[in-house]
């Protein structure tokens, strides 16, 4: 069994999709409002508006991210205004970690790996 997709619910799927856009360095050739297919790999990255309303408030899930070089990433995200919560970090086990809230709130990792 694999995970088959990871799905974002969102009140805004054309700004959160937008934001990851920018994020990712990724263009899907998409502005449909109601879902958009991100990364189209073994497991896909979706946004989606099902129709209900989100309250932001997500505190049960984190996605994280393999980047190459974490001070480059850390910088774009300085200039993208986007909220950190945690700087980047090196940690014990070898894993230099950073997080920072998306657009909806959602708790979201960067993680490189010193070789």
């Amino acid at each position: 069994m694999r995970i088959g997709e990871v799905s974002l619910n969102t009140n805004n799927v054309v700004a959160l999709a937008n934001f990851y856009k920018q994020l990712l360095r990724i263009d899907n050739d998409s502005s449909d409002e109601i879902h958009q297919t991100l990364i189209c790999e073994e497991t896909q990255f979706t946004i989606y508006n099902d129709g209900s309303h989100k309250n932001n408030n997500n505190q049960n899930i984190i996605l994280a991210f393999t980047v190459e070089d974490i001070e480059t990433e850390y910088q774009k995200l300085l200039e993208m205004g986007v909220e950190i919560i945690e700087k980047p970090v090196q940690r014990p086990w070898g894993a230099t970690n950073m997080s920072f809230y998306d657009l909806d709130r959602n708790i979201i990792y960067f993680r490189s790996f010193s070789v």
